[in-house]
């Protein structure tokens, strides 16, 4: 069993930055790939990025791209998000997701989730 918790959440003036990160308890091939997704109020859940934590190959969503990167630590059990020049539009929870595939197209082939982190944005 792969459990994820995410930390690093807050809130933020605009423009501003956040890390985030996302501790796993295991690194097995069933969860070789990190995920974040963000979900604000009356929105559907929707990708940022991943991280094959095997390869570190690594892909952002076009909405975040040249903002956010993501990055592993040497013993790949926590993943980072890190976020930069935040805007208000980025306010959400923010969740980290683990499977064998890597994707942020659909976030219900994710087998393990994390409790989620609030990130608020303001002007």
């Amino acid at each position: 069993q792969v459990q994820l918790a995410e930390s690093g959440g807050g809130s933020v003036q605009a423009g501003g930055s956040l890390k985030l990160s996302c501790t796993s308890s295991g690194y097995t091939f069933s969860s070789r790939c990190v995920a974040w997704f963000r979900q604000a109020p009356g929105k559907e859940r929707e990708g940022v990025g991943f991280m094959n934590r095997f390869t570190g190959i690594t892909g952002v969503a076009d909405s975040v791209k040249g903002r956010f990167t993501i990055a592993q630590d040497n013993a790949r059990s926590t993943v980072y998000l890190q976020m930069n020049s935040l805007k208000l539009e980025d306010t959400a929870m923010y969740y980290c997701a683990a499977d064998s595939g890597c994707s942020v197209r659909d976030p219900s082939v994710y087998k393990y989730w994390g409790q989620g982190t609030q990130v608020t944005v303001s002007s």
